[in-house]
């Protein structure tokens, strides 16, 4: 028994790491090289930087001091982060409880037994009692992975491990953004909330002009009611923009997990103009090796393909191994005694025969599994690719958008002051005073709305391209 024993130990040593999975290729990506090239994007957009995106830490591409004490505190607080955290520390016992299963799980047992034989059933003619007291060390259906079944339900137990940790990356990587993000409408509709405010007690001040200028008989009826829709406008507006301010700080106070400080929250956008750092795009191929998102779909790949492996070898003979050594008596006392040693080996062997076609339909079962897996891993970086592209594509026009609105704005105004200009000279209506000062305020809060843009799209280039955590 002792040389059979040692004869399977050393078949399962050998064949210890094999598998019957089928070899693992990275399927070649269903994208472009480079990026998209033409009006929409910059010229430089194709060429590789010195460092990945992915290796930029958010400390250094988020410049404002607030910001990033908010995204510290989202890092702590956040319940979407928390749970993944705590995802990646299941995955990871469910691994070692698939590693275990390469180990025989020994025991320690004791037990006595107590029985008392009929007089027919004792062979002496009178009733015997019978005491027996063990106790040894136990090997408990040890399974000699000859064909790798356990090697690779293992291996797929640590993709899923490896796919749990790039979540809980995808998963921060999104939250720093949304915190950028919460944070920069928060600005945006606080600073066009004190636009309008301005504006309504601009508009209440010739309001009170036109209505001294009425009562007088200088200004007409119609003058005074069209200032007064201006003032109503903006009193419109305040409302609007008092209500999403308070929704966008709500919002905020979700994503950072706890309640945001008064000193950490931004007055107005223009204080955030430099609160972010402008990022090179690099090659396709640095982004998608990078991103976490595609990372996860490969290794969720990996797993599927190991666990073809399990599924051929389910055809395969199983073999486990039941052993155990100790010492035995019929006296309590003489149990440690010399000639009390015992010991039993029972080894199995299990052959499938006939299973319904259940073994072959799990092996259908795995291999549509990798081909899912497959499509799924493609779209991820079809999706990708068509992420970066879209934020290129914004980057390479938002530079002239925010210049061309700030001209706009700037001539607006210029014509509302020669119309107001006019207007008091008796030149024009205060119709055409009208008109101008609608149309500065709409091109101010247009100009507002472009420069949050504009940051807006660095945020999303920071997540789309994989930014570093």
């Amino acid at each position: 028994m002792n040389r059979t024993l040692i004869a399977l130990v050393a078949v399962a040593v050998c064949l210890a790491g094999c598998t019957m999975a089928p070899k693992y290729s990275r399927p070649a990506a269903p994208v472009p090289a480079a990026w998209p090239q033409g009006p929409s994007y910059r010229e430089a957009a194709g060429a590789s930087p010195d460092t990945v995106v992915a290796d930029i830490p958010w400390q250094k591409f988020f410049v404002d001091e607030k910001l990033r004490k908010l995204v510290a505190l989202a890092l702590e607080n956040n319940r979407d982060l928390r749970v993944a955290a705590l995802n990646i520390e299941r995955s990871m016992a469910q691994y070692q409880i698939s590693r275990s299963e390469l180990l025989p799980k020994v025991d320690a047992n004791a037990s006595a037994t107590y029985q008392r034989l009929a007089e027919d059933f004792s062979g002496t003619g009178i009733p015997l009692n019978i005491h027996q007291y063990n106790v040894g060390l136990g090997i408990s259906s040890y399974e000699l992975d000859l064909f790798g079944r356990v090697r690779s339900l293992k291996d797929q137990a640590l993709q899923q491990y490896f796919a749990t940790e790039q979540a809980r990356r995808s998963v921060q990587i999104s939250l720093v953004a949304e915190v950028a993000a919460n944070y920069l409408s928060l600005a945006a509709d606080r600073e066009r909330l004190q636009l309008a405010k301005e504006t309504l007690a601009s508009q209440q001040a010739s309001y009170q002009l036109i209505r001294s200028r009425y009562e007088a008989g200088v200004s007409s009826a119609l003058d005074l009611h069209q200032a007064q829709t201006s003032v109503d406008a903006a009193r419109v507006d305040i409302a609007r923009y008092t209500t999403l301010a308070a929704q966008d700080e709500n919002a905020l106070t979700l994503v950072v997990g706890s309640q945001v400080p008064a000193d950490l929250q931004p007055t107005a956008l223009s204080e955030t103009l430099s609160a972010l750092k402008d990022l090179p795009p690099g090659l396709p191929s640095d982004v998608l090796l990078s991103r976490p998102d595609i990372l996860q779909a490969e290794h969720l790949l990996k797993g599927a393909n190991a666990n073809i492996g399990a599924a051929r070898a389910a055809f395969f003979p199983r073999i486990t191994l039941v052993s155990s050594v100790g010492f035995g008596s019929d006296q309590l006392s003489d149990l440690f005694a010399s000639g009390a040693f015992v010991y039993s080996v029972a080894p199995r062997v299990t052959l499938p025969i006939f299973q319904g076609g259940a073994n072959r339909a799990n092996l259908k079962v795995s291999e549509v599994d990798r081909d899912i897996a497959v499509a799924q891993y493609e779209k991820a970086i079809q999706t990708a690719f068509r992420e970066v592209a879209d934020a290129l594509a914004q980057r390479g026009t938002i530079d002239d958008q925010v210049l061309a609105q700030q001209s706009l704005t700037d001539a607006t105004a210029q014509s509302f002051r020669l119309s107001e200009a006019r207007y008091e000279k008796g030149v024009d209506s205060y119709l055409n005073v009208l008109d101008s000062q609608r149309s500065l305020y709409a091109a101010q809060q247009n100009l507002i709305s472009v420069r949050l843009a504009r940051l807006a799209n660095l945020v999303t280039l920071y997540k789309v391209l994989g930014g570093g955590v």
